[in-house]
């Protein structure tokens, strides 16, 4: 077994893996509105921890619906203007949660869970958004002071293919794709087939922009399967 190194800000370690499944594991959840719309504790938590043990598993868990990348990514920009004056405003109050939750603690490993994009495909920003996705990844290794951040990213429904106002949909779609086959250890995972059913109000919905209530409790279990299977590889 690898030794321990010191705690480094924000309590993380800059540590070398011992094995799939020894130590303790970081999952962080974050994005817009089909990120929000997750409920961790019907699917997720429990798939992870069965996999690794209660005791070795801190999830941190914060979205805001309806946001663009920019309130995470720091250094955004639009294609062809200038920085706005502010950004991270989101990203700064995770980091919070995530110092919070991880005070004296040790990891072995970290994953980034991310489910956003609908906004940046409504305001046109999707030429910019796999420089974004991968410049907020690095945002956040840095900030951990880690290099071996895994991350598993939903790709955007079908949604805005079918319907109108979201001219970057499929720019946005392809983006994350590439950022996740981009990545040390990355993953993507398919939501296409979650926005039919019932959503939680009980409402038939139809490639509805979010997702039904059955669906997302398979995104939570996708999202836990591909981060354990990151984790184990």
């Amino acid at each position: 077994m690898n030794i321990r190194h010191l705690i480094v800000p924000l309590l993380l370690l800059i540590s070398q893996p011992l094995s799939a499944q020894e130590g303790k594991h970081l999952f962080i959840l974050s994005g817009q509105s089909n990120m929000a719309g997750l409920k961790p504790a019907e699917s997720f938590t429990p798939t992870v921890e069965k996999a690794f043990g209660k005791e070795n598993v801190t999830i941190v868990f914060d979205a805001h619906g309806g946001q663009p990348i920019r309130r995470w990514y720091k250094q955004w920009k639009p294609e062809g203007g200038e920085m706005p004056e502010k950004n991270g405003d989101l990203y700064d109050r995770l980091l919070k949660k995530v110092e919070a939750a991880t005070k004296g603690e040790n990891y072995e490993t970290v994953t980034f869970l991310w489910m956003q994009g609908e906004r940046d495909a409504k305001e046109k920003h999707g030429s910019v958004y796999e420089a974004s996705m991968k410049g907020l990844l690095k945002q956040l290794a840095d900030d951990l002071k880690r290099k071996d951040v895994n991350v598993v990213i939903g790709r955007l429904s079908d949604y805005g293919l079918k319907k109108g106002g979201y001219a970057d949909w499929k720019v946005v779609r392809e983006a994350q794709v590439k950022v996740a086959d981009d990545a040390a250890k990355g993953a993507w995972v398919d939501t296409d087939d979650l926005n039919d059913g019932k959503n939680r109000g009980g409402k038939t919905i139809k490639d509805d922009l979010h997702y039904s209530a059955e669906g997302y409790v398979i995104f939570g279990q996708r999202l836990a399967d591909a981060a354990i299977k990151l984790i184990k590889e």
